[in-house]
């Protein structure tokens, strides 16, 4: 992946912007607001996905597969950490001088002149910023946002908003997350992650004290992570509110039921205790719903009026989407690409499943990270009946020697329920066979595994 330069000034006009991987979240989301503010948008993908299409709609000129061809003549580039150095619109865009600003560098330049809600943790941010956005928008509130995930109710990852708040997903994976100008931070959590990039669990957190400390106004964080109860203690000139299952926590989550299709609980706060459900499964989701009471009530909006806003909270894309249903099967989609997700995501579908088996379909996504936690996903994924594991997305680094999805499979203690597929075309056949009706198959991880879902449904007719 390329190193990016930060020392790059962002123009004070970008003019006409080529994004280079424009079909990726963050970068959809940026491209989206810079096209409704007027600018040409133009870019380049690796596949004509439904992402890419939507932004066609929208006037994006859009390429498919890189090329120097594709560069044209833009004002500034946007690229994505992920990028290959040897891109060849990348290195175009170098030798004629062109300014290449990080997405988040664009990000910071939309979010300049508003007061900035930053969400950033291992775990739970595209959630836990689709219901921040969802509680203020029920309460009247017209907040400009850019997500990492479609939000189902609004069938967007973003938009331009009259108020003065914009919501932000903010990236730790490397570092970028300390380039806003932050007034409120929410962290969800800070499991160790990313550890290529950091070298070691002090510094991955240590990174996530000055991502606190750059916040203006306050930081919610929680209570329960043991990671961010470190980070806690690194915020000493911050107002701080805590949130999750901690008898001290400022808002705290008490008597969830995480039984259903539809997670129940009560916040209290300030000697008031709130009850509500939400339309997603999982106690995680719950803990999410506590984070964002945290932000909003600490921005002055009254609780109950809060938590009913977040409660209305549909949904993002690609955490527990179903998408379709084959002789009584009922296929899903996960984004889960972490131990503690995939545990999490596993969790609450086996709530819903009820008799049912679940299978899940498992594309572990880096090298290091597979390396790293062979062991751990192992244990996490065994929580299923059946499990399909896939080979490697590679996404930004170079094949290692050795690891492959076989690491994963291999750490199941029960070799009984676990099938190593390294070829695509061979999972969907191997994933129908193992299901019957009343069963759920979950595909999972944030590689390419949600085209898998076509497939399944294709295998379960036959």
């Amino acid at each position: 992946m390329i190193k990016p330069d930060f020392t790059q000034q962002v123009p004070a006009e970008l003019g006409t912007v080529h994004f280079i991987g424009i079909g990726g979240s963050g970068m959809s989301g940026i491209a989206r607001i810079l096209l409704g503010m007027g600018h040409r948008v133009t870019g380049s993908d690796l596949r004509d996905t439904a992402t890419v299409a939507a932004l066609r709609e929208l006037g994006a000129e859009i390429s498919i597969g890189h090329d120097a061809a594709n560069l044209g003549k833009p004002d500034t580039v946007v690229v994505t950490s992920a990028l290959w150095p040897t891109n060849p619109e990348y290195l175009l865009a170098k030798k004629l001088d062109i300014p290449v600003i990080h997405r988040s560098q664009a990000l910071a330049y939309l979010t300049s002149k508003r007061r900035v809600i930053a969400v950033a943790g291992a775990h739970g941010k595209t959630t836990s910023t689709g219901m921040i956005i969802t509680g203020l928008m029920a309460m009247g509130e017209d907040p400009s946002f850019v997500n990492g995930g479609v939000i189902a109710s609004l069938n967007a990852s973003s938009a331009s908003g009259s108020g003065d708040l914009f919501v932000i997903e903010a990236d730790e994976s490397d570092g970028s997350f300390l380039h806003y100008d932050t007034a409120v931070a929410l962290i969800t959590n800070v499991d160790a992650d990313h550890l290529d990039h950091y070298g070691s669990e002090e510094a991955f957190e240590a990174e996530f004290g000055r991502f606190a400390s750059g916040a203006k106004e306050f930081v919610a964080i929680s209570s329960d992570d043991p990671g961010a109860v470190r980070v806690s203690k690194l915020i000493t000139d911050k107002k701080v509110i805590s949130f999750g299952m901690a008898r001290d926590a400022d808002v705290r989550l008490t008597d969830v039921d995480a039984s259903g299709a539809r997670v129940s609980f009560a916040v209290e706060y300030l000697g008031q205790k709130l009850r509500t459900e939400l339309n997603v499964p999982g106690e995680h989701n719950a803990i999410n719903a506590a984070g964002a009471l945290a932000v909003l009530v600490g921005l002055g909006y009254d609780a109950a009026k809060a938590l009913a806003g977040i409660a209305s909270f549909g949904g993002t894309e690609r955490r527990f989407q179903l998408h379709g249903e084959r002789r009584g099967v009922k296929v899903y989609d996960d984004f889960a690409h972490h131990p503690t997700e995939v545990a999490a995501a596993i969790k609450a579908a086996r709530a819903v499943v009820g008799d049912g088996n679940l299978i899940t379909v498992f594309q572990p996504h880096l090298y290091s990270r597979t390396r790293l936690m062979a062991k751990e996903f192992a244990s996490a994924l065994s929580a299923s009946d059946q499990v399909v594991v896939l080979d490697i997305y590679a996404a930004r680094e170079d094949p290692e020697p050795g690891v492959t999805g076989a690491l994963v499979s291999d750490a199941f203690e029960n070799q009984s329920q676990v099938h190593y597929v390294p070829l695509w075309q061979d999972v969907a056949a191997v994933a129908a066979k193992l299901s019957n009706s009343g069963d759920f198959i979950m595909t999972m991880g944030c590689g390419d595994i949600y085209r898998m879902v076509p497939e399944l449904l294709a295998a379960l007719e036959k």
